[in-house]
């Protein structure tokens, strides 16, 4: 049994609608107004909530061009790249939070970010955020788990790279740090992701392991992957998103546009709506399907006397007559009176 963690105005856990959360990373492209419009755009698309992440190069790393700061030559988005100059590009500046989340609520968005130290922390909680998300690569870094825990609001937690190992001492440190409630997010931190690198059969398992809800960070193109995930119980599907792609960006190659997002929130509710339960038989909306099923009908007038043959009782629809399984029984019979034809065959007429 997993409990429902609350953000903002709404329930994150199993039998709640998926929550889904609109990542806008650097996809502002180091402009306020497209950042604002990414606002306007994930509000109308009828995404519940906005993220943003909240660090600077130097808070996240160190100016040093050395080998172990260099991403590899050979990765598809940012290779060869410093990790100083790349986080350069992608930082939300500070001075923006303010006026973001401002946009944001005035929509009525839930907004909310990854801290990633605790200038991070301090800005975030100033600015009074729901809830805080962990991203994947700091879910080793347990004093920050235990520092964003401590404000007591509630934490989403995304697994990329992660052992079971290294996601129990992430929990225990989230949960010895006073959070307010935890989401566990299956998470491939490759970018862009493989769809079948992203082993969505893992998502019960995390649920059943800690005892919490679970939900998918996505990196893979498209929103095949997410409403897939929310049959396997992802009850927040987290997404990056952008205007345009071809804009580009540092993550806009597996960036949904807004017209993308809203499919995806329409189409995760479909799935979760879809999910039922498992009861076996007609559904209420069957029940006028079900008149029309096939039965024996008399097909053709007949006197009292007249045998049954297959000219003059056939299984057709609606319902009403015998079950076709009885054809065989009633051929060869008498009709004990006269039977006009569209009459449904019942053991009273023969």
């Amino acid at each position: 049994m997993t409990a429902t963690v609350r953000i903002g105005p709404h329930a994150v856990g199993a039998g709640q609608r998926p929550f889904v959360v609109a990542e806008m990373s650097g996809n502002h492209n180091g402009d306020l107004d497209r950042a604002l419009a990414i606002v306007d755009a994930v509000a109308a698309s009828g995404a519940h909530a906005l993220k943003l992440q909240t660090f600077t190069p130097d808070t996240i790393t160190i100016d040093v061009d050395a080998p172990d700061f260099r991403i590899s030559g050979g990765h598809e988005l940012w290779g060869g790249e410093r990790l100083y100059q790349l986080f350069e590009r992608a930082h939300t500046p500070y001075e923006w939070h303010e006026p973001i989340f401002e946009r944001a609520r005035r929509h009525g968005l839930t907004v909310f970010s990854s801290p990633f130290d605790a200038t991070a922390v301090r800005l975030l909680e100033e600015l009074d955020v729901p809830a805080y998300k962990i991203a994947s690569s700091e879910l080793v870094d347990l004093p920050l788990i235990r520092l964003v825990a401590s404000t007591g609001r509630p934490l989403v937690v995304s697994t990329g790279m992660a052992t079971i190992g290294e996601i129990d001492a992430a929990v225990r440190a989230a949960r010895d740090g006073g959070a307010g409630g935890i989401v566990l997010l299956a998470c491939t931190a490759s970018y862009p992701a493989p769809p079948q690198d992203s082993n969505l059969r893992r998502l019960p398992v995390l649920a059943d392991a800690f005892g919490v809800p679970v939900g998918l960070s996505d990196h893979t193109p498209g929103i095949g992957v997410p409403v897939a995930a929310v049959a396997l119980g992802a009850c927040l599907i987290e997404k990056h998103v952008t205007l345009r792609r071809a804009d580009g960006g540092v993550d806009s190659d597996f960036s949904l546009e807004p017209a993308e997002l809203a499919e995806l929130r329409v189409e995760s509710e479909r799935a979760w709506a879809a999910l039922g339960t498992t009861a076996v038989g007609p559904t209420p909306t069957e029940r006028e399907g079900l008149r029309f099923r096939r039965s024996l009908y008399v097909v053709a007038d007949v006197r009292a006397g007249d045998p049954v043959t297959a000219e003059n009782v056939r299984s057709i629809r609606p319902a009403g007559g015998l079950p076709p399984a009885d054809l065989d029984r009633v051929l060869g019979r008498t009709f004990r009176r006269d039977v006009p034809r569209g009459t449904p065959l019942g053991w009273d007429l023969i």
